[in-house]
């Protein structure tokens, strides 16, 4: 009890100083794992209606750890995929101020970064590094996400030593479903993601055909064809609202200078 006392504080104390607009959200009702095992998160949620679990609980199985090994080099890209960021310029995307090159990388800022096209089934391959020895509350260590149709969140978290929720640690469907596994890498190094995407389609306004996604973490596969059961959001149970099958790559921004590199697409 002491313990989450003492995180409340901090969150609120956060919010005095606008680190992130979910701070308040976070300052609420955040409670330890009652195992014991460190993990945080919500017992205050919604029962994600698929499982046993409330949204974002702490008392969910967290993934065990697996070493995915050292971070190689990049590889190449194929003849058909779409180069949406080389190193080189940002002339794929929409601008955002608060978003910068450096060091041939793409260094995160406050805002969402969005791609200028749409894009529905598909192959995408991208590298982050979460920051070393950033000063921020628990909850923006590392925290960015892939937005897949602009929708759908794969988290970028850094879940090498932070204990946050199962279903908001890195490579987790945000809200929904944890990894497999816990494939993370240390902040300061390199990590990547390959996924492949099939999005939902329609049949008037219900979902004939939800959303599925795997995703491969640092090599390690995290999600083999995993539903997702609607569109990301904090502290809900997701629904599908807008009835799309294409929109554009997203990703978040939370204030956290995580660098991404290489992101190319192939469209199935």
């Amino acid at each position: 009890m002491i313990q989450n006392v003492v995180l409340r504080r901090l969150f609120a104390a956060a919010l005095t100083v606008g680190v992130c607009s979910i701070g308040s959200a976070f300052a609420q009702q955040l409670v330890y794992a009652k195992d014991g095992s460190g993990v945080y998160g919500y017992k205050d949620t919604p029962r994600l209606p698929w499982c046993e679990w409330l949204c974002h609980d702490p008392d969910r199985p967290a993934p065990a750890r697996v070493n995915p090994g050292d971070a190689a080099a990049s590889g190449p890209i194929p003849s058909d995929a779409v180069v949406l960021f080389d190193g080189k310029d940002v002339a794929k995307w929409q601008a955002a101020a608060d978003w910068k090159l450096e060091d041939g990388h793409l260094v995160a800022g406050n805002s969402p970064f969005t791609t200028k096209d749409s894009f529905g089934a598909v192959q995408l391959h991208l590298e982050f590094m979460t920051p070393a020895g950033f000063d921020a509350p628990l909850f923006n260590r590392g925290n960015n996400g892939v937005f897949l149709m602009g929708l759908y969140e794969i988290q970028i978290f850094e879940s090498f030593r932070e204990k946050i929720y199962p279903d908001g640690q890195c490579a987790a469907i945000y809200g929904q479903t944890p990894p497999l596994v816990n494939a993370s890498r240390p902040p300061g190094e390199w990590q990547s993601f390959d996924i492949v995407f099939l999005p939902p389609t329609f049949e008037g306004d219900a979902p004939a055909v939800p959303a599925r996604v795997t995703v491969i973490h640092n090599g390690v596969l995290v999600h083999l064809s995993a539903e997702i059961h609607g569109e990301t959001g904090h502290r809900i149970v997701p629904q599908y609202k807008r009835k799309a099958s294409a929109g554009p790559l997203m990703l978040g921004g939370h204030g956290c200078p995580v660098r991404f590199r290489n992101i190319w697409l192939r469209r199935l």
